[in-house]
């Protein structure tokens, strides 16, 4: 690991996106105690509470929500919006179903797009929040109660989103990695702290007897490494599919290890965990506009994964979304008419329709053992919290905790393969 870190450190180039990316999170850390105008923040002393989805937001967002700062709609919207376009592609809209298949000039068409409803998703949903929020504070939230005090509070926040989109951009581009990504897997780690502040109050303040509460710590400790082992294998879990070459281009194959073809066990990696959970913030936003509607906190109610509708909908959501991501990820259509373009095959299977219905066949099956531990997973620590009397941030733990892992390994693995293109550039004299 130390030998790896020094590659990485020693390569000038890799060094500076690292150094880059790094300034970039450190702004968007300073943002969330940047508190919006005309709110309150000595309103937040008070014990809060948020659960669920809320507690979620705030924990993608670095803490940024219980502070009202200006990043407190976080980057949910976009992600929100990613969902929402890639299901129009799915021939609902033909126009971005016809983008779609245009390569990166239309993948540049559905991203501005998926940009400009993410504007407007985060301020229909901060004109909700501001109003919730200071009813839920009895009106000591919002310092001025006017119209255009509650229009620029949206109208901060929105730009807060907007920035966060445009962060996100630069890190991808400048940086190391998926700027989306580690702005969310920022968020996590920063709340970290506080998370590990608040379960030790919860099990030690006010006990005289604290066997029990360390019982507690030392079975998280071994629930969380086994969670961490068993996500690894998991994620990095391949499926090797063996390849032949057809016998004139088979001389100039020998010696090559590109022998198989690898499909792993999770194609979709995290991204169904957090399209699921920003699925679940969609209700919620229903709650921001009609606070008092009996029907409007019953949906936010069953939307929310520590009731048993809800779990029930968080699983059938993970699911969907493996299997939905995994065939985005992976065409088997595509992957089929290259092996024959290449003169290759799967050894007993026809070359092009027989070979597409056995990759689909490999990739179902994969598919849904990956998204069953995708669920397990998720949905373990909301089990332990109801059955343990753990601190309801525990609840989120396996999402938070697949989402780094997730993250981490794929950043990694962009390190690794930034270095290893260094030092082929150089041995190579270029």
């Amino acid at each position: 690991m130390f030998q790896t870190l020094v590659r990485f450190f020693t390569t000038k180039e890799v060094r500076n996106k690292i150094f880059f990316t790094l300034a970039m999170l450190v702004i968007f850390k300073i943002g969330t105690y940047i508190p919006a105008p005309g709110v309150n923040p000595e309103a937040f002393n008070h014990p809060q509470g948020s659960q669920g989805a809320t507690e979620l937001l705030n924990t993608f967002g670095g803490g940024a929500l219980k502070r009202f700062s200006i990043f407190a709609m976080g980057i949910m919207p976009y992600i929100t919006a990613s969902i929402v376009m890639q299901l129009l592609q799915m021939d609902i809209v033909p126009k971005f179903t016809e983008w779609a298949k245009q390569g990166e000039m239309g993948r540049r068409k559905i991203n501005n797009v998926t940009r400009y409803f993410a504007i407007i998703l985060a301020f229909i949903q901060s004109i909700g929040m501001a109003f919730q929020f200071n009813n839920y504070l009895k009106g000591q939230l919002i310092i001025d109660k006017s119209v255009m005090s509650y229009l620029l509070i949206a109208v901060v926040l929105t730009a807060g989103t907007a920035f966060l989109i445009w962060l996100g951009d630069q890190i991808t581009q400048f940086g190391v990695g998926n700027g989306i990504s580690l702005i969310i897997f920022a968020g996590i780690l920063s709340t970290l702290p506080s998370s590990i502040e608040q379960f030790g109050q919860s099990l030690f303040v006010g006990q005289d007897d604290t066997s029990l509460a360390w019982l507690k710590i030392v079975g998280l400790v071994v629930a969380l490494i086994l969670l961490t082992v068993g996500a690894i294998f998991v994620l990095e879990a391949k499926r090797k599919i063996p390849i032949q070459y057809a016998k004139k281009q088979s001389a100039q194959r020998l010696g090559s290890q590109a022998t198989y073809l690898p499909l792993k066990v999770n194609s979709a990696g995290v991204i169904p965990v957090i399209f699921a959970m920003a699925f679940f913030l969609l209700p919620r936003t229903l709650t921001l506009f009609f606070p008092k509607a009996e029907w409007a906190q019953n949906i936010a109610d069953t939307a929310n994964p520590s009731s048993n509708i809800g779990m029930i909908v968080y699983i059938v959501l993970i699911i969907a979304f493996a299997y939905f991501y995994a065939f985005v990820q992976v065409n088997p259509e595509k992957m089929a008419d290259n092996l024959k373009k290449q003169g290759s095959y799967v050894p007993g299977i026809r070359p092009g329709e027989q070979t597409k219905k056995y990759i689909t066949k490999v990739l179902y099956r994969l598919t849904f053992v990956g998204s069953i531990f995708l669920a397990a997973i998720a949905i373990l620590p909301i089990i332990a919290t109801k059955f343990m009397g753990l601190p309801q941030s525990i609840q989120i733990g396996g999402t938070s905790l697949l989402i780094v892992i997730g993250v981490a390994i794929e950043t990694m693995k962009t390190l690794e393969a930034q270095v290893s293109q260094k030092e082929y550039k150089g041995f190579g004299g270029r």
